[in-house]
């Protein structure tokens, strides 16, 4: 299979309000590993919680946790993708405005769309289930599935999988411009979400609300998807 044209979204900041997830997710994954014994130190607070998406996991254990045992972090792990998929299923978050509508717009002109985040695979299938995403795409690429130490190794493998020969990369923290970059794309960095200010110098296109997207695809009413 060959996919003429893709574009691949990062998902925490550029589809999903993270924040309104994460913050509590984190401060109860911290009580509990207080409770267990794993850990003595403080929960971070709601900035140090936003500045760590859209890293690694092992990342955010090294940032969050310095110092912690390999068995709390791996504790920490299960502990956080419980509260996760418990407050997705709440509903306590959503999408960011115009991101089903812009995603089903895309998926019917003909656009292969992907997920490519940092994220646990577990939590990003939950995301996009609970959401109603997966229909419109074709794979969902995390550190998680596949054990990438970076965003840049894991755009590479999904480039080469599916032999892509011209992709777009989406995304909202520096890691993601440098992973397009890297990788040859075209990027658009999304100025809605966890961004730090000059963190998406550097991307092609900055848009500051999602349905904007559309904007700067001018390929997309070109472009007929083939597989062969």
């Amino acid at each position: 299979m060959s996919i003429p044209y893709a574009i691949l979204f990062d998902m925490d900041g550029t589809l999903l309000q993270t924040e309104k997830l994460s913050t509590p997710a984190f401060q109860r994954t911290f009580d509990q590993l207080r409770a267990k014994g794993l850990w003595e130190g403080k929960t971070p607070d709601e900035s140090e919680i936003t500045n760590i998406l859209g890293m690694t996991i092992d990342q955010v254990w090294n940032k969050l946790m310095p110092g912690a045992s390999e068995e709390a972090k791996e504790a920490a792990d299960g502990i956080l993708l419980e509260n996760e998929i418990q407050l997705i299923h709440e509903r306590v978050t959503d999408l960011y405005p115009g991101v089903w509508d812009t995603l089903q717009d895309l998926h019917e002109r003909g656009a292969a769309l992907f997920i490519a985040s940092n994220g646990q695979e577990a939590y990003i299938d939950a995301l996009c289930e609970e959401y109603d995403l997966k229909p419109f795409l074709m794979d969902l690429y995390s550190a998680g599935r596949f054990r990438t130490r970076t965003k840049n190794d894991l755009v590479a493998k999904l480039l080469k999988d599916y032999q892509v020969e011209k992709a777009i990369m989406v995304g909202d923290r520096h890691s993601d411009i440098e992973a397009g970059t890297t990788n040859g794309l075209f990027t658009i960095g999304c100025d809605f979400g966890f961004a730090n200010p000059g963190e998406l110098d550097g991307a092609d296109v900055i848009i500051t609300n999602f349905p904007q997207l559309l904007d700067h695809l001018p390929e997309i009413d070109t472009i007929k998807q083939k597989q062969t």
